[in-house]
């Protein structure tokens, strides 16, 4: 099991929802930008359907401010919010989703791809299909698809506490763990004041992470 960060100079990061490149990958984008490898992020919704509304205002707007806030502390170089909608991913044409992936990939220069794991972290179909979308370009294009994963063990106490859908992974289907830096983490979360405020799933979960993130390469 390695240590490290495979070293990419270009990593494109595919996600469904503002908030997840920061709520889920925050610590390891910033360990990625921290090695000199160059972040985009490609985003497939404005996360307007979600239930925790922590600010006045349309959803749909200020979620895409609070990506792009939340992106730059993070020290990604791109970002690209696409307009499906939020909580209907999964319905969409698959070949629609990785068309965006493979122009974004092929833009960008990206050598690997970076994405939430199969089952989508959280049970969320929108992350699947994201996952999805970004599996069937590596293929194509030949480049590596790496997963964020947690631990089971992880996923149990949220499951037990929360009664949550998160899908963990035992530590042999683990291919990378990293002792992260969560103070560029902490700071973009708290970009996404409408997500962040009352979330106490999101403070348990890392709270059980401390220091550490793993990754599973897919292809």
């Amino acid at each position: 099991m390695a240590s490290r960060l495979p070293a990419f100079q270009d990593v494109l990061v595919v996600v469904a929802h503002p908030d997840d490149e920061s709520f889920g990958l925050g610590g390891v984008l910033h360990a990625f930008a921290e090695s000199g490898s160059r972040l985009s992020v490609l985003c497939f919704t404005h996360g307007e359907a979600s239930t925790l509304h922590g600010v006045g205002g349309d959803l749909a707007v200020i979620r895409g401010e609070e990506l792009h806030a939340a992106s730059e502390r993070l020290g990604v170089e791109r970002v690209e919010l696409l307009d499906y909608p939020d909580g209907s991913l999964a319905a969409q044409a698959p070949a629609d989703l990785a068309g965006h992936v493979q122009r974004v990939a092929h833009e960008t220069g990206a050598g690997m791809l970076l994405v939430f794991d199969h089952g989508g972290i959280t049970g969320h179909p929108d992350h699947q299909a994201a996952t999805d979308a970004a599996l069937e370009v590596a293929a194509a294009l030949d480049v590596p698809v790496y997963a964020w994963v947690i631990p089971s063990s992880v996923s149990d106490e949220l499951n037990r506490e929360f009664g949550t859908t998160f899908v963990g992974r035992e530590p042999d289907r683990t291919h990378i763990v990293l002792t992260v830096d969560r103070s560029a983490q902490a700071d973009a979360i708290d970009c996404h004041r409408s997500q962040a405020t009352d979330n106490p799933v999101l403070r348990r979960r890392l709270e059980l992470m401390t220091d550490q993130e793993r990754l599973r390469r897919l292809s």
